[in-house]
């Protein structure tokens, strides 16, 4: 059950679900007892007691009018999910080439850091601290991060170096 009540202190309208013993004004604070307080309307719908408080809301702010021509709260709730711009109309507004980006692998935009340091361990035929910055940063790591997460991976045992050479555990 849902009920669109009033404010006596300062008239704002709230919806409340169930019957409770008390209610509290979200905006003045002032708590009313749920039997005094005045209820305009009493449904089991709560998009109905939306549109109804939508409504009067609209009608004391002079804007009734404009509140008759918008959908309902069900058919803007599913609008919401539609998306306004597509991905690629966002691209090409944004001054990319769409086509250009979908041809990009989307592996390699999917991995992340730590996984292409250890793709390049693996991939590297001398698997070097060299080596494998070049691989990292030729894939838009850093190379402050590729050291850093070397000397990481070999203190946690996923690596391992012997004379300047990485291998995975």
């Amino acid at each position: 059950m849902y009920a669109v009540v009033g404010c006596s202190s300062c008239s704002a309208l709230w919806m409340l679900e169930g019957r409770q013993e008390t209610a509290r004004c979200p905006q003045c604070g002032k708590t009313h007892q749920y039997g005094k307080l005045k209820k305009f309307v009493e449904c089991e719908d709560a998009d109905h007691a939306r549109e109804v408080r939508a409504s009067m809301l609209a009608s004391r702010g002079g804007h009734a009018d404009a509140f008759a021509a918008v959908d309902s709260f069900a058919d803007l709730e599913s609008q919401v999910e539609a998306p306004v711009v597509d991905d690629e109309q966002y691209l090409e507004g944004s001054g990319l080439d769409a086509n250009e980006i979908a041809a990009v692998d989307g592996e390699e935009r999917s991995k992340s850091r730590r996984e292409i340091v250890l793709e390049a361990v693996e991939r590297c035929d001398e698997p070097t601290a060299e080596s494998i910055r070049s691989y990292a940063t030729d894939r838009g790591v850093p190379d402050d991060y590729v050291d850093r997460a070397l000397e990481k991976l070999v203190r946690d045992g996923e690596l391992t170096e012997s004379g300047g050479r990485y291998r995975r555990l």
